[in-house]
């Protein structure tokens, strides 16, 4: 069995390829996937807020994935009355608003794609909204990101555990409530694999903004205190604005655990976990219909 230094050597000599964009403008036909045919998918990326800057960021973090000879893939960000950066209760269900405007005006069809993912790092009414009123794969990064660090850390009865880096206050309690809700578990009970979520003190606008001296300060005090609350093995960055930042945590659990340690805990970016498990679900489908 390869060790995770030497999985991660094996996985960097891969060749990378470049994933097919495309902006979302006007509506595309729905075309079905048939039983026999090659697995290309149509993917949408959905980003509801307002931020351009965060799409792109969003497009750079998965360009370079193995899974893209595989995806076409779409970006969509929200109109402009759409927040830039979604902060609380009242970000998430206006950004709710916005996107489904852009839906019931014709401006943007779900059924144009064979699978969505909502680029929104929390328990986003969007996912099960989009869920509801289509027939493709809908996931959101938060959910993704959960899935994917319960298949990565140790198996249950060890010591290991995940947890999230995110940005103000407000998420770290409403993020942990959700992640026990999606686990099936009540906001009361204690999880032993989780160790819970952590803030920065940073708003998702704020990695497009702020100095990146002032980024990399605040993100590295969220990860030392994650890290020294328990063994971590897999850290998520809890914000699709962290995209392409995962040396600072990287260089933090170097600092806090050691080189070796360090270099082997996992860092899940949720757009790609995203991807990987929309995937995943249309595979499923196919083998078990």
């Amino acid at each position: 069995m390869l060790a995770r230094s030497d999985l991660s050597t094996v996985l960097l000599k891969q060749p990378r390829r470049s994933c097919s964009f495309f902006f979302f403008f006007h509506f595309v036909p729905l075309r079905k996937i048939e039983m026999g045919s090659p697995l290309k998918l149509r993917v949408l990326i959905l980003n509801p807020n307002s931020s351009e800057a965060m799409t792109e960021g969003m497009k750079t973090a998965v360009s370079k994935m193995a899974l893209c000879e595989n995806l076409d893939i779409f970006t969509y960000t929200a109109p402009n009355f759409a927040p830039d950066s979604i902060n609380d209760d009242e970000g998430i269900q206006a950004s709710t608003e916005a996107v489904m405007s852009d839906i019931l005006s014709g401006n943007l069809n779900p059924n144009s794609y064979d699978v969505i993912l909502v680029a929104c790092f929390s328990v986003h009414t969007l996912v099960l909204k989009l869920s509801s009123m289509t027939t493709a794969a809908v996931t959101g990064i938060f959910e993704a990101s959960i899935l994917t660090s319960l298949s990565i850390i140790a198996p249950p009865g060890g010591r290991e555990s995940w947890g999230i880096v995110t940005t103000g206050s407000f998420w770290e309690k409403h993020l942990g409530d959700g992640v026990k809700a999606f686990l099936g578990q009540a906001a009361a009970q204690t999880n032993d694999r989780f160790a819970g979520a952590f803030s920065s003190g940073l708003t998702a606008g704020d990695f497009h903004t702020v100095s990146p001296a002032q980024v990399q300060a605040k993100l590295k005090d969220a990860t030392a205190r994650l890290l020294k609350s328990s063994e971590v093995g897999c850290v998520v960055m809890g914000c699709g604005g962290m995209a392409g930042l995962e040396s600072i945590i990287r260089d933090t659990a170097i600092e806090v655990y050691g080189q070796e340690r360090g270099q082997s805990v996992y860092i899940v970016d949720g757009v790609r976990a995203g991807l990987l498990q929309l995937y995943q679900i249309i595979l499923s489908r196919r083998e078990f219909a």
